[in-house]
């Protein structure tokens, strides 16, 4: 299966520094691309044959102002890929799952910037947000801390592919307030769960069975908080050819409507002869289910649900 990839991270037009970071990883040659390294991806990047060990994508917002929600992002980053890429004393089991993996590097993620936050003081009270994705063969599984979302586009279809683990998207889902309302919603940047907030900390995950041609963006609420799900989709759909171009059309965009917010974007689009044509295929969500030996399919998401948090 190959890979075309790109991702933008931007400050936005408010404010002074930007708290959010992703990561690029292929774990077949170890090369990495994280935000905080710099707006230029290495040229092995870009085009990617997906090898056996699979690939890792990463979006991490973080939060705490000033250093701290830079620190708290960028320690998310740097947990994953090392724990990843067994470059860390708490690597995963060889034999567990590609996704069974980044969630346990997840997990060290939260304890690393949990116990950061209890050392020092210029840290207190910081956190993030992490979804990631991890591509192995035709199957993409998706982790989640936070509101940063993950949605797919195929042809002329858009699916968020996350749910926002957040106050607002919480009295959605219990009929107390309407999707309209909880876009201006007093309470709309208070989030359930982020990485550092406590030690422990449940993952939501989620599966997709990709086709030909699929396109996977992952985004901080910079991007969500701004664009409904049509638009997003006829930005990537109008650049699919080029992913920068699509990066950057969709951070202009976000700034645009005023660019509150940092905004970052991971575009991957997939293509090769291991792949099924979709050939109109519904988009299809599988999540866990409640025993965890099962997964429900045909999950609908909604696709025109748009909640800005954090």
């Amino acid at each position: 299966m190959l890979v075309e990839l790109h991702a933008k991270s931007d400050v936005g037009r408010v404010r002074r520094g930007n708290e959010d970071n992703f990561l690029l990883l292929d774990l077949g040659t170890q090369q990495a691309w994280t935000g905080s390294e710099g707006a230029d991806s290495p040229s092995e990047m870009n085009r990617l044959d997906v090898g056996e060990k699979g690939l890792v994508l990463v979006v991490s917002d973080g939060m705490g102002g000033a250093l701290a929600g830079d620190v708290a992002s960028r320690m998310a980053i740097e947990s994953v890929r090392e724990v990843m890429t067994g470059n860390d004393g708490n690597a995963c089991d060889p034999e567990s799952s590609l996704v069974d993996c980044l969630k346990h590097a997840t997990l060290q993620a939260n304890r690393a910037i949990h116990y950061k936050s209890l050392e020092d003081s210029r840290c207190s009270g910081m956190g993030a947000t992490l979804t990631g994705a991890a591509i192995r063969h035709d199957m993409l599984d998706l982790v989640q801390v936070g509101d940063s979302r993950a949605y797919l586009v195929r042809g002329d279809q858009i699916r968020l592919a996350t749910k926002d683990q957040s106050l607002v998207q919480q009295l959605v889902d219990v009929g107390q307030i309407s999707e309209e309302e909880a876009e201006t919603h007093m309470f709309r940047n208070v989030i359930l769960q982020a990485l550092g907030a406590q030690t422990e900390l449940t993952p939501a995950t989620a599966r997709i069975q990709l086709r030909q041609g699929d396109v996977l963006l992952l985004c901080s609420d910079g991007l969500s908080g701004k664009l409904r799900n049509e638009e997003i989709r006829q930005i990537v759909s109008d650049s699919s050819d080029d992913l920068t171009a699509a990066c950057d059309a969709l951070v202009a965009a976000a700034n645009d409507r005023g660019g509150e917010d940092n905004i970052t974007v991971v575009l991957a689009k997939f293509s090769g002869e291991d792949l099924q044509d979709s050939a109109g295929d519904r988009i299809t969500i599988e999540l866990p289910a409640m025993d965890d030996d099962k997964t429900l399919d045909e999950t609908e998401v909604d696709t025109q649900h748009r909640t800005p948090s954090l």
